[in-house]
């Protein structure tokens, strides 16, 4: 198409670049001082921070910005543009007065030249000043929190998994704002035993800024529908998998931690959901109840603990031994599909409270008497196997989520 259009009209897109470049002097660092000015930006998919000052690339000020609409802060995703080759000192003065100041301990914030490779930088934490201490190689760069999951690339991953002679997508709803609520149908319903196949339930992202979810969900459809994986082939053949790879569409937009467009943490939200609070959950669960649950997981990040670990329903008065060993069984397994996934660090055991039928694997065990874990992701690292140049990131929690089919099969052979 461009070679016609130069045929047609004379127009020479090459000399006319060269001769744009040469009318445009670039900038570049030189002895004499002579630098591009240093700009932070966020107005981008998940984007946040706000600017305090930037007056040199040695002295940026910065604080991690709350939520949309609630006072939580933890996430952020920024740009930084002329500072190649120049040591730059990146502070965020509120990372103290964050949501999970512990977080930040032995913390290792993210980088991109290209928002595809996402590697760690040096970072540090005082107690109430995290600062980035990284010389870009690039005249522009990206910081984030975790690495980034986009909005675009979840529609990507629903039409990829939609092609599949084996998914259906459907449509349950909508957000708050509008956006779309869809659940992957993966396997027949109808085929399989008299008594009908198993009924798994994943769900992810239900706190917006856990990116870390939802890579782990597309390395779990990767696998589910690859013909040549034995565990997806045999679990397709005795269950159907309902899948909602981001139960919070507007958070993730809008560069959110924990919460909705209405402010709502959606994992407080499983009692009592509603259409004007939360609809994202109103509508999966009204889904849930219509198919039944034979498992169901719970996809989160965790920011203090550089472990890979599940939380179970044991606070629940009515948690039987039962359940018990079936829950250690799944752990049991999964730690032999993956060496990433231990047993050893986790919550620890909670009492019962008014809260605890609010959050979504309890409620889900206590609704439907399945196996329901809440599985926890790392932002930092996994501590028993440390990768000093990525830590824990995208790609390895697609790896988990490959890996997580074993632990399900078997959990869906040797029910309670």
């Amino acid at each position: 198409m461009r070679a016609i259009f130069a045929l047609l009209t004379g127009f020479n897109p090459k000399a006319y670049h060269d001769a744009s470049r040469a009318q445009q002097p670039r900038l570049s660092f030189t002895s004499q001082g002579h630098t591009m000015s240093i700009k932070i930006s966020s107005q981008f998919d998940a984007g946040a921070i706000e600017l305090v000052s930037a007056t040199s690339a040695s002295s940026i000020d910065l604080n991690i910005r709350r939520d949309s609409h609630a006072d939580i802060s933890q996430w952020f995703y920024f740009r930084l543009q002329g500072a190649q080759g120049q040591a730059s000192t990146i502070r965020f003065l509120n990372a103290g007065k964050s949501a999970y100041p512990a977080g930040w301990d032995g913390y290792q914030a993210m980088a991109s030249y290209d928002r595809v490779e996402w590697f760690r930088v040096p970072t540090s934490f005082d107690g109430e000043v995290m600062t980035i201490s990284h010389t870009p190689e690039m005249d522009s760069v990206y910081y984030a929190y975790f690495e980034p999951y986009s909005w675009e690339r979840h529609l990507e991953l629903l039409d990829r998994a939609q092609l599949s002679e084996q998914v259906r997508m459907l449509d349950l709803g909508s957000t708050v704002e509008g956006r779309d609520m869809n659940v992957l149908v993966i396997g027949d319903p109808a085929a399989g035993s008299p008594d009908g196949k198993k009924k798994v339930w994943v769900i992810a992202r239900q706190h917006p800024g856990e990116t870390m979810a939802e890579w782990f969900v597309e390395g779990m459809l990767d696998a589910l529908l690859d013909p040549a994986d034995a565990f997806g082939r045999q679990l397709l053949k005795e269950a159907v998998f309902y899948v909602v790879p981001n139960m919070n569409p507007d958070g993730s937009v809008h560069g959110n931690l924990r919460t909705n467009a209405a402010g709502a943490n959606l994992n407080r939200e499983w009692n009592t959901p509603t259409m004007e609070r939360s609809p994202e959950v109103f509508v999966v669960k009204n889904k849930m109840l219509e198919t039944g649950c034979d498992l169901f997981l719970d996809v989160h990040g965790d920011e203090g603990l550089p472990y890979v670990f599940v939380a179970g329903s044991e606070s629940l008065p009515t948690f039987t031994p039962a359940q018990a060993a079936q829950q250690k069984r799944f752990s049991d397994d999964f730690k032999i599909a993956s060496p990433d996934f231990q047993d050893m660090h986790g919550y620890g055991d909670s009492p019962y409270t008014d809260e605890t039928l609010t959050m979504g694997s309890p409620h889900i065990t206590h609704a439907f008497g399945c196996l329901s874990l809440t599985l926890e992701l790392p932002f930092k690292d996994n501590a028993n196997d440390p990768d000093p140049i990525c830590g824990w990131d995208g790609a390895r929690s697609a790896r988990l989520g490959a890996a997580v089919l074993q632990p399900i099969l078997q959990a869906l052979r040797n029910p309670a």
